[in-house]
């Protein structure tokens, strides 16, 4: 049988929808600068980019509502003294962001209430940093927020070290130190472990709060930017780099063996050069991937520690800059499960929804599990005494519902692939009836021991019906048992040439006995369930109707049957015959094989 196995996913026919004009935003001069970053982050209410600026580094904070063509005066947040090369938000605060700049400070943001672009003001007034972190001796390349406990912040610089801050009282309180410039940064899901990508060419896995890498291997070979991102709950890690022949490369990690990574080898990529940007979905288990300098997005589902490709977003207008919006920020009454927001000639920013096409007027509890909302899991001091634990959870049919998110234990979130069932057991009065649902639904196999067993009646009926098929019925009582023979196609199954001659030879002998039983039983009427007249029946023929039949005795008549009732045996011995000669035959050529088969093996052993 020809094919081929499609995989059964519900991600399957994901798509990603471009946007209009009048939807993006508009009128931006994004920064030009050449480091290595994604150049913009977005959250539930703003859409933070790195900003091309004259005297001074800066960027700009747009609200997702106003959008279209900005105004050519921004208020933009300065002040660094040089070029910001990365910011990040804070994930359990949609005000506070954070900035690293070429000038090698890192700088902590709120943004004031009501903010907002269209003001009436000749010149904007600048949002000024709340707070200051100075220890970098060089350029602050990337910051990155802890995801589970507060106020913790994370920077790598171009001295060779990433710096653990803790935003209280604004102090770093741990250093890694690596040997090359980092280019990339990720947290695990509790916020104990990091993974850092280096320009020396090696991964490494680091307790954080022991200041040591657990793990050090060789990465990617190539000499372009290596990056990674942890994959959430999970201890895999994925990585994106190149070969030393420059050839795209994926890389999926194990933490109990990095050594290598699983399957023994890098997943080869297509033959782009682009830098590839990694983007983790947890509640889909999806991997996003998009090219630095192309427009193309990739997107695939993780499953069996394996990437199985889904589909990809193709679009003529290369990014620079990408960035994809938290799960509690996208509509779900539309049945997105990501937004991506992507740069186009350092002027403008699109959104680009992903969306499961289904129809359906409900909230879809399949696709969209319990996500990380606004609380954290610990607070920065906590973590720093050794504190590990994952944030809690909400229901995002809250979200679809307009009610005021109820979070819960990260412990107690159902998980990815038992969406529907697991959360049900979630509250504790319902683990009592769960021992009696298999008691209920055991009587289900009944009807299959209940069903009812034939009759002696149909037993009879079922052999006599057997028994019509080599009965030698003439024309007239084959079409009268047209309607209540089940038997009718296959009557004779088999005519074999001996049958044929034996009925030759009884034709002439059985003509007048037929004709006699015809006209006999002509005027008697026959019931219909009743296919073949037995020996009875023509006993009870009446003697006026027996008088009629050329004057020969009801003997004769009984008797009638016989010679058919022959003929059906002889036709049986002749199938039985050809079937043992067949037999036969076929013993001898397996002999005859076996014994030219032990001929070669007294060969091959000489």
């Amino acid at each position: 049988m020809s094919g081929r196995f499609v995989r059964a996913s519900k991600y399957r026919h994901v798509f990603g929808k471009s946007t209009r004009r009048e939807a993006t935003y508009d009128n931006l001069r994004i920064s030009k600068n050449a480091w290595d970053t994604n150049l913009i982050k977005v959250n539930p209410k703003y859409l933070a980019v790195n900003w091309e600026s004259s005297g001074g580094g800066a960027f700009a904070v747009i609200p997702l509502e106003e959008k279209g063509k900005l105004p050519e005066q921004l208020p933009l947040f300065r002040g660094h003294t040089a070029a910001v090369l990365d910011t990040d938000w804070n994930p359990f605060n949609d005000d506070i962001i954070a900035s690293g700049s070429d000038d090698g400070k890192v700088f902590v943001w709120k943004v004031p209430e009501g903010f907002t672009l269209h003001t009436d003001a000749d010149e904007p007034a600048d949002v000024k940093p709340v707070g200051k972190l100075s220890g970098h001796s060089r350029k602050v390349g990337h910051v990155l927020f802890n995801p589970a406990a507060e106020n913790v912040l994370a920077s790598s610089s171009g001295d060779y070290t990433v710096k653990i801050w803790d935003l209280e009282d604004g102090h770093s309180k741990m250093t890694l130190k690596h040997n090359d410039i980092v280019q990339s940064l990720s947290w695990s899901a509790n916020g104990s472990m990091m993974v850092t990508t280096s320009r020396d060419k090696k991964l490494r896995f680091w307790d954080v709060r022991q200041e040591k890498p657990a793990h050090e291997v060789q990465g990617h070979m190539g000499a372009k930017s290596s990056r990674s991102v942890w994959m959430g709950e999970h201890d895999r890690i994925v990585t994106t780099g190149f070969s030393k022949m420059s050839e795209r490369q994926l890389g999926l990690w194990d933490l109990r063996d990095p050594s290598k990574p699983v399957g023994g080898d890098f997943i080869p990529m297509s033959s782009s050069s682009a830098v590839s940007m990694p983007f983790w979905d947890e509640g889909t288990q999806m991997l996003y991937m998009a090219g630095k300098g192309d427009g193309n997005i990739t997107y695939f589902e993780y499953e069996h520690d394996k990437f199985e490709p889904l589909s990809e977003y193709k679009s003529p207008d290369p990014q620079r800059g990408m960035a994809f919006m938290p799960k509690r920020g996208v509509n779900t009454h539309e049945n997105e499960l990501a937004r991506a927001y992507k740069t186009v000639d350092d002027r403008l920013i699109e959104p680009i929804p992903f969306i499961v096409p289904r129809r359906s007027e409900t909230f879809q509890d399949d696709i969209y599990p319990a996500t990380v909302g606004l609380k954290p899991a610990m607070s920065s001091s906590e973590w720093l005494d050794g504190k590990t634990g994952l944030p809690p959870k909400f229901s995002m049919e809250d979200m679809y519902e307009g009610r005021e998110p109820q979070e819960y234990a990260a412990q107690e979130a159902p998980k990815v692939a038992l969406a529907k069932t697991a959360s049900a057991p979630a509250p504790a009065p319902a683990a009592a009836p769960t021992p009696k649902e298999p008691v209920v639904e055991k009587p289900e196999p009944t009807p299959a021991v209940a069903r009812e067993m034939p009759s002696m009646k149909d037993n009879k009926q079922s052999m006599s019906a057997l028994a019509s098929k080599f009965a030698d019925k003439d024309e007239d009582e084959a079409d009268d048992d047209d309607d209540t023979s089940s038997f009718e196609e296959i009557q004779k199954p088999i005519e074999r040439p001996s049958a044929v001659r034996q009925a030759e030879k009884n034709s002439t002998a059985d003509e007048s006995t037929r004709e006699a039983t015809r006209t006999a039983t002509a005027p008697a009427p026959q019931p219909a369930s009743v296919p073949i007249p037995s020996s009875r029946e023509a006993v009870s023929t009446p003697p006026a109707a027996a008088s009629k039949a050329d004057d020969k005795p009801a003997s004769e008549a009984i008797s009638s049957p016989q010679p058919s009732a022959s003929a059906a045996a002889g036709g049986l011995r002749d199938v039985l015959q050809e079937i043992r000669s067949m037999l036969q035959s076929q013993g001898r050529q397996i002999e005859e094989l076996t014994s030219e088969v032990a001929q070669l093996k007294t060969k091959v052993g000489q």
